[in-house]
């Protein structure tokens, strides 16, 4: 089999830069070892984050440092054995966190970020999925005055970007939310984010798209990827693929194919768990609603009420860990009556992180026709529309609109 392109990966940004690329003419395969959408797409909170303009950084809070390596929080958790591997990384992401630091990457990522709503709004109305989108917003809850303040003030340096929120006490944010217990000093409504109510479906949407459209969508193991002299063959269950160009969008699995081409990619993983709860009459959320102390979100979703964690520091193939669901599931309880639980076990996904909160979107700078587009780290859902139009346009040569080179690998010198 012949083709124009490959893309390995069939998550939000695989999908969504095979379906720009056929826009352009490409012929393209999709190819994933599994149906669209069942990874680190599939386990998200459902947020379009159009207001989260300044990356996840590091903490420099010394405070807040110490209550981390006590290790008893529940917006982050470690597996301490773990630390000694990821000591490099963590050090470079505290580095790349400084104010400064900070501010560029912030600058860097704007011009995603601000297109993010609009780039999903165009897949959505073409592949006729509007019905999964809500245009509600989400609201960030803050239970301590201390913490409401703090909300509030970095709300205010967030107005030159143009962002929309709406600041509720007690009794707004009883009025936006009912059922939600009355533990909380405040809540900060952000209304520029469009929120979904079935990430998953929304991938299998875009994908059914591609495949109305004429793109072929394999199975197939991204491992057998090798250059054979100005081409790209890759083993599928439909025979051998044959390619001028390979993107590599496979998200945390991305290292495991660029390794033996000789990159070495900073990478780590931050994984988060998931977990769907019955609604019933004390427990019906509209928006959905995130408990910033500790670093959860509560979404409404197809499926329920979506329990969705912060951050766990583990091995990304290591066996899952109840710790940080069971906090968190605890801390939510005191927030609204969780339903019983829809499924038995918790879904468990990584979410693939650079250590300067930028993703790697371009071109490979050692092997001609090779691409990468992977490492949105909190941001593949809200970001993959946006970057299957720049990979589009970086590999026809079109005009970006702005300035991708920042988000290239060579950044990191000849890794």
């Amino acid at each position: 089999m012949k083709a124009d392109v490959v893309v390995l990966g069939a998550g939000i940004v695989g999908v969504s830069i095979a379906l720009h690329l056929q826009a352009k003419g490409r012929d393209v395969v999709l190819l994933d070892r599994r149906e669209p959408g069942l990874e680190t797409s599939f386990g998200n909170a459902g947020l379009i984050e159009r207001s989260s303009v300044i990356p996840y950084a590091f903490p420099r809070d010394i405070r807040l440092l110490l209550s981390y390596a006590l290790n008893r929080r529940t917006d982050v958790s470690y597996q301490p054995l773990f630390l000694p591997q990821i000591a490099t990384w963590l050090a470079r992401y505290w580095w790349h966190s400084s104010p400064k630091r900070l501010a560029q990457a912030t600058a860097h990522m704007l011009p995603m970020i601000e297109r993010s709503v609009l780039e999903h709004d165009e897949l959505a109305q073409a592949a006729g999925i509007t019905h999964l989108f809500r245009r509600t917003g989400w609201i960030e809850c803050l239970r301590s005055q201390r913490w409401l303040t703090r909300a509030v003030a970095d709300a205010e340096r967030l107005e030159s970007y143009g962002l929309r929120y709406r600041i509720l006490d007690q009794q707004g944010l009883a009025a936006h939310e009912p059922h939600l217990k009355p533990i909380m000093a405040g809540a900060i409504h952000w209304l520029d984010p469009v929120t979904v109510s079935d990430p998953g479906a929304v991938v299998r949407g875009y994908a059914a798209l591609f495949v109305k459209r004429g793109g072929r969508l394999l199975r197939g193991d991204a491992l057998t990827l090798r250059q054979c002299e100005n081409t790209w063959k890759t083993s599928t269950d439909a025979g051998l693929l044959q390619t001028n160009n390979a993107v590599i969008a496979l998200g945390p699995w991305s290292v495991d194919v660029l390794k033996p081409l000789g990159y070495r990619i900073p990478m780590a993983v931050k994984r988060g768990y998931h977990q769907h709860f019955r609604v019933n009459e004390r427990s019906m959320l509209t928006h959905p609603v995130v408990d910033v102390e500790h670093g959860f979100v509560l979404s409404p979703m197809t499926n329920g009420i979506r329990l969705t964690t912060g951050v766990e520091l583990a091995p990304r193939d290591a066996h899952a860990s109840p710790v940080q669901l069971d906090k968190a599931r605890a801390k939510a309880a005191q927030m609204i009556s969780l339903g019983e639980p829809v499924e038995a076990n918790p879904w468990m996904g990584a979410r693939p992180c650079l250590p300067d909160m930028l993703p790697v979107i371009g071109p490979a700078f050692r092997h001609r026709g090779l691409w990468m587009a992977f490492g949105h780290a909190h941001h593949g859902f809200t970001l993959g529309p946006v970057t299957g139009r720049l990979i589009a346009d970086l590999m026809t040569g079109e005009d970006t609109g702005f300035d991708a080179t920042p988000y290239r690998l060579q950044r990191y010198g000849s890794l």
